[in-house]
């Protein structure tokens, strides 16, 4: 184990930790007065978006992204990637350039500062629990979502411990179909190097956003979300380092 290796952790609790914390307030303090009074956009990308990129930075991070011309900025998309690290969150919401809202579970209304700017900017709490009440929970949110304003899922439902891609679930899709919003399928790779699943161990590196080209689910039904799951799957899995792929 190399020096840095070693005298990292030092850094991580000493220096990390107070500045991702000052950082969490302030970003705190001014998102919820701007998505309140003024717009949630603006608190999205203005604040929400530029908190990330500054705990990648503190990391640090090496960012790379690939895809951004598949993208239109006035265009609402349901966003579906895969899920390796906590890390995930801030390389999509602070690269990929979208006013998203994640759907994320209910435990998260309870962490300190962070849940007051999720609330604050319309992300979407659910109880995993009752599959059908989240359904409609976010279906109700999604067509509230003003043109231009995305909505990210983990299809796959959990963090993958080995990096391998795992099942994806429906709901995103069927919230694709109902809402007649194309499917944005991204991979994240790297984001399991920064930080594993169940740690809270950070190490810096590389790490890479790849956004494919859309889905459409113009004239889609039901009947049609397994063919949307496996095209989405197979998109999101072409990107991915041959180890971390499923067989």
């Amino acid at each position: 184990m190399t020096a840095k290796r070693l005298l990292y952790p030092i850094y991580q609790w000493l220096v990390y930790m107070p500045l991702a914390i000052m950082a969490t307030v302030l970003g705190t303090v001014l998102a919820v007065p701007t998505a309140t009074l003024i717009s949630q956009r603006l608190a999205n990308l203005g604040i929400a978006a530029r908190w990330c990129q500054l705990l990648a930075r503190l990391v640090p991070v090496k960012v790379k992204v690939r895809g951004l011309e598949h993208i239109r900025r006035d265009q609402s998309y349901v966003v579906v990637a895969n899920h390796m690290s906590q890390f995930d969150i801030p390389l999509i919401y602070g690269y990929c350039g979208l006013d998203l809202r994640w759907v994320m579970k209910a435990e998260i209304r309870w962490i300190p500062f962070v849940a007051l700017s999720c609330r604050a900017i319309g992300h979407i709490f659910i109880n995993r629990s009752n599959p059908e009440q989240a359904r409609l929970a976010i279906n109700a949110a999604v067509s509230r979502l003003q043109p231009g304003t995305g909505v990210l899922f983990f299809p796959e439902g959990t963090r993958s411990r080995s990096g391998e891609l795992l099942p994806f679930k429906k709901g995103a899709f069927r919230v694709a179909v109902d809402q007649h919003l194309p499917l944005l399928p991204m991979t994240v790779i790297g984001t399991r190097d920064i930080m594993a699943a169940d740690s809270v161990q950070l190490q810096p590196g590389e790490v890479e956003l790849v956004i494919h080209p859309p889905l459409s689910t113009a004239g889609k039904g039901m009947a049609d979300i397994p063919e949307l799951i496996e095209r989405s799957r197979d998109l999101i899995a072409s990107a991915l380092p041959t180890s971390g792929q499923s067989a």
